[in-house]
This record gives structure tokens, C-alpha cells and sequence, in this order.
């Protein structure tokens, strides 16, 4: 992984992944949000049938990166599970994969507001929230908590305008203080960066970054962007 690019967070260096996770070599940790992993299932037994894929696809991806990274530990920043039964609807052969993702590394499960701390039946530590070398790491960030914070639950996606062409990827959403994971999960949605919602958590202007290839692409946001009557093209 060494030309994946790299950025400081809280005097720590961490690399932001293309497939929609951070590393953190210091700890040699995975951090992903939202995997919502039998989500599928969830909306099969609504009585919308989906493919029933979304979890294997989720683990594959999830494999790839541990053995790109070398990581020891997988910090799972909640909604792992898309609801508080999806253990039971999971086939045996994503029963088998995760279990077998647990015994070669650590898993930390953070709760989230799909599935509570119900992921702890897979085995590894199960907490409301963390804090490791400073910095918190929990479901949904906290403005009012001025520590440095990790965080998911946004599903924040970039939307940019190429050669005429919309474009939508995931991203990440950061400023100096916080930084908003995008969802990990194959059968996730996601909400525009620049939308209320994603802009009350920071203080000020903060960026939308997309790892493309060996570069960190990143746009400005922030009400004092959109408020500049000089300002265009953001959150297009």
C-alpha cells in the first residue's frame, strides 16, 4: 500500500482507501463504516426480493483489503448489520466467511442505530464507542464533543459534474477535527456531501475527498462557501 496517498488527522497519519475505508498504519487497523451486511435479506422478508449477494460481495471486498493492508484489526464503525436479526438470516456460506475474517484479525464492533451491539455474537470487542491515541471513533459523530472524532452513518457521496456527465462516488467528509466515513456496505445508499445534514457536523468549511488511483482528490464545503456569490460548481 505504499502509493496510496496519506493525509494528517489529529497529528496521526492515515490513509483514506479507494474501496471506501481508512488504514491506519500505526495500529494496523481497518476502519469501515456502514456495512449493513444482510440487507438484502431484510428487504426480501419486506417482500421486496433483491439478489441475496450483498453480503458476500461486502466480506470479498472487506478480504481484498486485509490482505492489501496487512491490517491485524478491523474497527467496524457501526451499522455492520443492517438490522438486530440479520445473524439469523444470514446463509451458511457468509456465516463461514466472517467467521473465518474473525479468526485471522481483530474485530472491534462499534454499536450503530441499525444494529445495536448485536455484531458482538460474532465474536471480538464490542463497545458503544472508542477512543485510541486521542482520537473517538463511534457511529455518529458528536459536534458538541470537541475531541477528534471518526465516524460513519452519513453515507456521504460527491456528486461532480464531468465533461458534461453527473458523476457519483462515495467519499469521505472531513475537517480538521472530524471525518465521516463513506458506507462500506454493496447495498448502501448515500447522501450528498453538501447536504444540511452532513454540514452541521463541522464548524466551518470542510472537504470531500476521493482517492482516485495515487491522488486524494478533495472539494470545499461549507456554508461560508455557499453563502460567496463568487463560488460555483460545489455540491453540483
Amino acid at each position: 500500500m505504499e502509493f496510496q496517498p496519506s493525509l494528517d488527522f489529529a497529528n496521526q497519519c492515515v490513509r483514506p482507501l479507494a474501496d471506501r475505508a481508512l488504514f491506519w498504519p500505526r495500529h494496523g487497523a481497518l476502519i469501515v463504516a456502514d456495512l449493513h451486511l444482510e440487507k438484502a435479506s431484510w428487504f426480501a422478508a419486506q417482500g421486496q426480493p433483491l439478489p441475496p449477494y450483498d453480503s458476500h460481495d461486502t466480506l470479498d471486498r472487506l478480504d481484498r483489503l486485509v490482505d492489501a493492508t496487512g491490517a491485524r484489526a478491523i474497527w467496524c464503525l457501526g451499522d455492520s448489520f443492517h438490522d438486530r436479526l440479520s445473524a439469523d438470516r444470514m446463509a451458511p456460506a457468509a456465516a463461514e466467511r466472517l467467521a473465518s475474517l474473525s479468526s485471522r484479525v481483530e474485530l472491534l464492533w462499534i454499536a450503530g442505530n441499525h444494529d445495536g451491539l448485536s455484531a458482538g455474537a460474532w465474536g471480538g470487542a464490542v463497545a458503544a464507542e472508542i477512543e485510541v491515541d486521542g482520537i473517538v471513533f463511534r457511529h455518529q459523530c458528536k459536534p458538541a464533543d470537541r475531541r477528534p472524532q471518526v465516524s460513519g452513518h452519513f453515507h456521504p457521496k460527491l456528486r461532480v459534474n464531468l465533461r458534461g456527465r453527473p458523476v457519483v462516488r462515495p467519499c469521505f467528509a472531513r475537517d480538521e477535527r472530524t471525518m465521516i466515513l463513506p458506507a462500506f456496505g454493496s447495498l448502501t445508499g448515500g447522501l450528498d456531501v453538501g447536504d444540511d445534514a452532513i454540514a452541521a457536523n463541522f464548524d466551518g468549511t470542510y472537504h470531500a475527498m476521493v482517492v482516485a488511483g495515487e491522488k486524494l482528490l478533495s472539494v470545499a464545503y461549507g456554508r461560508a462557501i455557499f453563502d460567496d456569490a463568487t463560488s460555483s460548481g460545489h455540491g453540483a
